[in-house]
C-alpha cells in the first residue's frame, strides 16, 4: 500500500514538472533541461529567457497553502550547488544557456490541481 502512494505521488510530480514547463513556455521562456542532474544535485527545470537564466523548482501539493513551506533551506542549498556545478562545467546545457553572460535566477512554480500554477520569480537569492 505504501509503495503504491509513493508511486502515485512521484507520477503527481512528474506530471507537475511538465505542466510547469508547458506554463512556462506560455510566458515565452525556453525550457532548456528537465529534470537537470550532477554530481552536487537537481534542477526540475532549467529554463531562459532574456538575460536570464533560471532554476526553477517545481512542488505540487494538493492546495496552495501547503507549497509555503515546501522548498526547505537544505533543498535550496542543493538546488545552488546542482547551478554551481552546471556553470562549473560548462558542458552542453551551459553552453545552450550561454550561462557565462546571463543572470542566474532561481524560481518556484507551485502546481495545484485544476488550478493555473502559481510562479514565484526570485524566490530565492544566493
Amino acid at each position: 500500500m505504501a509503495e503504491h502512494k509513493k508511486h502515485k505521488a512521484y507520477r503527481f510530480g512528474i506530471a507537475a514538472e511538465k505542466y510547469a514547463a508547458w506554463y512556462l513556455r506560455l510566458k515565452g521562456y525556453r525550457i532548456l533541461a528537465e529534470r537537470y542532474r550532477n554530481a552536487q544535485g537537481e534542477i526540475d527545470l532549467l529554463a531562459a529567457r532574456g538575460g536570464d537564466v533560471v532554476a526553477v523548482e517545481v512542488k505540487a501539493r494538493k492546495n496552495f497553502e501547503a507549497c509555503h513551506d515546501a522548498v526547505a533551506p537544505w533543498k535550496q542549498q542543493k538546488i545552488m550547488r546542482a547551478m554551481q556545478g552546471l556553470i562549473s562545467h560548462q558542458g552542453k546545457i551551459a553552453g545552450l544557456a550561454n550561462i557565462a553572460e546571463r543572470n542566474i535566477r532561481f524560481d518556484v512554480i507551485w502546481v495545484v490541481p485544476w488550478r493555473l500554477p502559481r510562479h514565484i520569480v526570485d524566490a530565492w537569492r544566493t
